[in-house]
């Protein structure tokens, strides 16, 4: 497969992704700022929301204050943010565009028209009206966009790096939720220590709120029938192959589409992938929250951002003459 083609199949998918990714993120944010807690905790809840996006300096330069319609408009509609969802359907729809002859009609119809009809909900102000029906439009839209692909396409490359753009963003999207709202409900937490009791029932839908964020909240209670803790959302979240959104269950993806794709310079990638996927699936999350989560997820981003900085090395740049 040309080194063009496939690059644009691997980042239409990870552009899907991101988008379905960022209206989860936005969802659950509305919901626990409806929770009672402080104004400055409330304020710290949006900012994480750019912090797990890594915008919060663009943000700044484009607004003086933060208020949550600002983060809704810059996250949603805002074609100078790269990672808004308009931009990211946008992207998605181009690079479908540029090989519509590596794409089923079916794929290409869907991805056309979910840009199309985006921008029929922004003009008649879906946004403002109804954030979460948006949110869920998009994250159906996804869901949609992945169906079609598996039930139309040939199990050739153009599907194996749709497939490895799609687990590569996932991962490190989880990753990224799961560092950022770990860490700020723990702070939270340690303030609060004296009044645990009371804090019980929020931490409670907190939790809740994170892992319906990535369809996980009836998954939890089938797995573990039990109170919601931190330690198990961060066990569900990274070690559990049987969980769609987990960092696991990612990294079998990474590695299956990746070893599908395989070519003679891809040794040192597929070698990154497999250590990746086997820290994760003989680790324990005692062990990890020993040694801290932080650090683990730090280190955890930082491998998934050079694989696949590797992957458009060895499969999506011309090779020298």
């Amino acid at each position: 497969m040309l080194s063009r083609t496939a690059d644009h199949l691997f980042w239409m998918a990870r552009y899907t992704e991101r988008a379905e990714n960022t209206a989860r993120m936005l969802d659950v944010n509305m919901q626990t700022a409806m929770l009672p807690q402080s104004a400055q905790a409330a304020e710290q809840g949006w900012r994480a929301t750019l912090s797990i996006s890594e915008l919060q300096r663009m943000f700044n330069d484009k607004y003086a204050l933060l208020t949550p319609r600002d983060v809704l408009d810059f996250m949603v509609r805002d074609a100078s943010n790269p990672s808004s969802i308009a931009s990211c359907l946008r992207q998605a729809r181009e690079n479908a565009r540029a090989v519509r002859g590596s794409l089923t009609t079916e794929v290409w119809e869907t991805l056309n028209a979910t840009w199309l009809e985006m921008q029929s909900l922004l003009k008649g102000n879906m946004l403002e009206r109804d954030p979460g029906q948006f949110f869920e439009w998009v994250k159906h839209r996804s869901h949609l966009s992945r169906g079609v692909t598996i039930g139309t396409m040939l199990k050739d490359e153009a599907f194996y790096f749709i497939r490895l753009g799609t687990f590569l963003e996932r991962a490190d999207n989880t990753a990224r939720l799961l560092d950022v709202k770990f860490h700020g409900v723990q702070e939270e937490s340690n303030i609060n220590a004296a009044g645990a009791d009371a804090e019980q029932p929020l931490d409670f839908y907190y939790w809740a709120a994170i892992l319906r964020s990535v369809s996980g909240f009836e998954i939890y209670r089938k797995v573990y029938r039990d109170v919601i803790t931190p330690a198990r959302v961060a066990e569900l979240l990274m070690l559990r192959p049987d969980m769609p959104r987990s960092l696991l269950a990612c990294m079998d993806e990474v590695v299956v589409n990746l070893k599908e794709v395989s070519n003679d310079i891809s040794a040192d990638t597929e070698r990154l992938a497999g250590r990746l996927h086997a820290q994760l699936r003989f680790a324990r999350i005692d062990d990890i929250l020993a040694s801290g989560l932080h650090d683990y997820l730090t280190g955890f981003l930082e491998s998934v951002f050079t694989l696949g900085n590797r992957v458009s090395r060895d499969f999506m740049m011309p090779l020298a003459a």
